[in-house]
């Protein structure tokens, strides 16, 4: 990602989308400052930054996640398809313009070190647990094979920003939060209370339609 720590990078705002480290993002490009925007980023390192965009305030957040295009097509049209994966998160320190398309200057973030990473450890497998008792109720009611996958992150941050990015139903504004979050730890405390309620909610309706089997699910 290169040694400097601030630098310039051109934004690309998203409604409701929250890029993670790792993370593939595939977009389409078709409005013309962003078709300026793209031409210009393969023109040199191939970096752009996604950045949530709120419409009902018409803010940017002040933490976006760095975008690398692994994979582009352009159509005749002028309108391309691109593939990228989340690399590192930045922090937005100033916009230095908004023609044609927007630019800040931003700086790296990375989450703090851990001093218990024993602790860590133990979280991660209980983490681990509540997520895989997830899946396996999910399959349950819906009568679904789901599984987690086979190359589930084992580093703790890894893992918790895959578990981020994963989140069900319109999570936008909690995933920022977890985007946003630098202590490792305290990332995968608060996945460890969402998906333990999920579980609880879970495993109730389980229990309901063991109980009573005739009744159909909503």
């Amino acid at each position: 990602m290169g040694e400097l720590s601030v630098r310039e990078l051109p934004l690309f705002p998203l409604p409701e989308v929250v890029l993670f480290p790792q993370e593939v993002l595939p977009l389409h490009i078709f409005e013309s400052r962003y078709r300026i925007m793209l031409k210009s980023v393969l023109e040199t390192d191939s970096m752009f930054g996604v950045i949530k965009w709120d419409p009902a305030t018409k803010s940017m957040a002040k933490v976006g996640c760095c975008a690398q295009i692994i994979k582009y097509q352009t159509a005749e049209d002028g309108r391309s398809n691109i593939i990228t994966l989340g690399q590192q998160r930045f922090q937005v320190l100033e916009i230095i313009r908004s023609t044609p398309f927007c630019s800040a200057m931003v700086s790296w973030i990375s989450d703090e070190n851990i001093d218990n990473l024993q602790e860590l450890d133990s979280l991660k497998d209980t983490v681990t647990k509540a997520l895989s008792d997830v899946i396996n109720l999910t399959s349950k009611l819906t009568n679904t094979k789901k599984n987690l996958p086979d190359k589930l992150p084992d580093n703790p941050m890894e893992l918790s920003f895959w578990i981020a990015a994963h989140l069900g139903g319109p999570v936008a504004d909690e995933q920022q939060r977890l985007l946003e979050e630098k202590s490792t730890y305290t990332r995968l405390e608060r996945e460890y209370e969402m998906l333990d309620h999920t579980r609880k909610q879970l495993a109730a309706r389980t229990a309901l339609k063991e109980s009573f089997p005739d009744i159909k699910e909503n």
